[in-house]
């Protein structure tokens, strides 16, 4: 005789084989530098994961494009434009989660830059300030007005891109960058000792090289040489595909992470262990 409960296991277990449970399904999200790169597969992630996400850039075009691509496959989302550092932004993204979404549950603070390079004694304080602003205090501003919507929620998860450089690698010429990117470690510590206790969580990922528009390989006078050495500098010898900073984004946002905050998460390839 054939055992029903046994039946129904199988069957249940094909079932979710077949339809793999969506892990942000009810969540509302916000991903800055989304025009690009890590931004823009992490914002279709999110969306293909159940989020409905507000995306953020500097190029309308491809913001409306990768809408059109998430709206194809059936999910939803919403455009603002503008820069980073500017404090009216920051509030507009969390008033369009609130307006078109109800609420804001996750906020993938993606956006920044490499900034001037040049060794500190050569570089100008205009350009020190403009790669700071760019790259943490827009990451302060996020903070600010994202903190507050997730209170609401009674629950949240913040999630900042910093870097290797100024973590655990010194490079010369970045100063700059390595300080506004290790200044986001220290934010992401204080935010969660004062919001921990408020279910908000708060965590740096800290990715290795990308292979995106802005790294040095793909420059436009960059030649074999220099990808070959860039993936050279990694333990797996290879770049990152933005689809793989992507997925650890997403375990940050999810609630497979729920036990994890106020960390300096390397996807770095093991560039930062690396002298071979």
């Amino acid at each position: 005789m054939v055992d029903v409960r046994v039946m129904i296991l199988a069957l249940n277990a094909n079932h979710r084989r077949t339809f793999k449970m969506k892990t942000l399904v009810g969540k509302v999200a916000i991903v800055t530098g989304a025009s690009s790169g890590i931004g823009y597969a992490s914002a279709k992630l999110f969306a293909e994961e159940g989020a409905k996400v507000v995306v953020c850039g500097r190029r309308q075009s491809a913001l409306e494009a990768l809408v059109a691509d998430i709206e194809q496959s059936g999910g939803d989302a919403a455009i603002v434009v503008g820069d980073i550092r500017d404090e009216d932004l920051a509030k507009a993204l969390v008033d369009t989660a609130l307006e078109r979404f109800g609420g804001l549950d996750i906020a993938f603070n993606n956006a920044g830059a490499m900034g001037a390079m040049a060794p500190v004694s050569d570089m100008t304080l205009r350009d020190w300030r403009e790669t700071l602003d760019t790259n943490l205090t827009s990451a302060f501003l996020g903070a600010k007005y994202q903190v507050p919507a997730m209170l609401e929620r009674g629950q949240g998860s913040l999630i900042f891109t910093s870097s290797f450089v100024g973590h655990s690698v010194g490079i010369p010429g970045k100063a700059a960058y390595a300080a506004s990117k290790a200044g986001i470690v220290g934010l992401v510590q204080s935010l969660v000792a004062e919001f921990g206790a408020n279910g908000i969580r708060a965590n740096a990922l800290l990715p290795g090289g990308t292979d995106t528009p802005s790294n040095i390989a793909n420059a436009p006078d960059a030649g074999p040489e220099v990808r070959a050495f860039v993936e050279n500098l990694h333990a797996l010898k290879r770049m990152a595909a933005p689809e793989e900073i992507a997925r650890a984004a997403l375990h940050l946002a999810s609630e497979a992470s729920s036990f994890i905050t106020g960390t300096a998460l390397l996807v770095d390839g093991g560039v930062s262990i690396t002298r071979t």
